[in-house]
């Protein structure tokens, strides 16, 4: 009950914040979160690298930089808290033209159902307060609000994060990103599928189609070793979308502080190998 009370309160504040106050598309972590998270006491680390091997070649706002054959990524670190609680740290960076940037950090905060790998029906919430550098955004602190809605069962799951991007200040608005993904396990911890990712523009004056961002991406998950991965190429199916895309997520989440490594550990919050351990346990409702 205490976490179904804590649940309440940060979504109620979530649409508060909404009517005060968005963020720009970014590429640094393009992923479909799952209600997954980190044990009680676990670290866990991410490395997300996004390649646009075709892109806009004109900066989005004045001062920024376009994303044509730019890479783009970020460590994500992340300790689970309770079974229904995680906290995270972004370390968001572009490179192009032999140039690094780093666009400062993002400090995120999950909260799930608990134990949403062994479950049919799954939900959380995700915030994610970024401090933002000139060539990334309009605004320097920015909030994304992302609800996590799934199913699953033992070969198929579909997951929907309805995304609200808010960037504060006078060039801030609030913008609806929602992304989604369907996909299927074919054992042998391989997982194949869709993920898709849009920006339809600022809420209550959505973009015209042709200024909005849909993607298309072909993803697959597997293990490697003690690593999870996933990597995906991406179609843009819009003229303002990056038309082709290249991603990759390799995560690994250390051992539970007094436990016996047992390979079931799993990296927080991403699309990465999110029922494979369950499914031989059978789920629970």
């Amino acid at each position: 009950m205490k976490g179904n009370r804590s649940f309440t309160v940060v979504t109620s504040l979530a649409g508060a914040l909404v009517l005060l106050a968005s963020n720009a598309y970014a590429t640094d972590e393009i992923q479909v979160y799952n209600a997954g998270i980190a044990e009680i006491g676990q670290f866990t680390i991410q490395q997300h690298l996004n390649y646009v091997a075709l892109g806009q070649k004109d900066p989005p706002f004045p001062g920024g930089f376009p994303s044509n054959h730019s890479l783009n990524g970020t460590p994500e670190f992340a300790y689970g808290m309770t079974d229904w609680w995680e906290l995270g740290l972004y370390l968001p960076f572009a490179v192009q033209d032999r140039q690094f940037l780093s666009d400062a950090f993002k400090l995120r905060t999950l909260f799930v159902s608990p134990h949403a790998e062994q479950r049919n029906f799954f939900y959380g919430v995700n915030f994610e307060l970024s401090y933002e550098m000139p060539k990334f955004a309009q605004t320097r602190w920015g909030l994304e609000i992302r609800p996590i809605i799934g199913v699953r069962n033992a070969q198929y799951e579909f997951i929907v994060n309805p995304i609200v991007d808010i960037g504060f200040g006078s060039k801030g608005e609030a913008d609806f990103a929602p992304a989604a993904r369907l996909a299927r396990n074919f054992g042998n911890d391989v997982f194949a599928g869709f993920e898709y990712y849009a920006d339809f523009g600022e809420i209550g004056n959505f973009s015209k189609l042709a200024d909005q961002q849909h993607t298309l991406f072909a993803v697959t998950d597997f293990k490697a070793g003690v690593f999870d991965v996933n990597f995906g190429v991406g179609y843009g199916l819009t003229p303002a979308s990056d038309r082709f895309v290249v991603k990759t997520i390799i995560g690994y989440a250390f051992p539970v502080p007094g436990q016996k490594a047992d390979g079931n550990t799993r990296t927080s919050s991403g699309p990465v190998n999110p029922f494979i351990h369950a499914a031989a346990r059978g789920f629970q409702p």
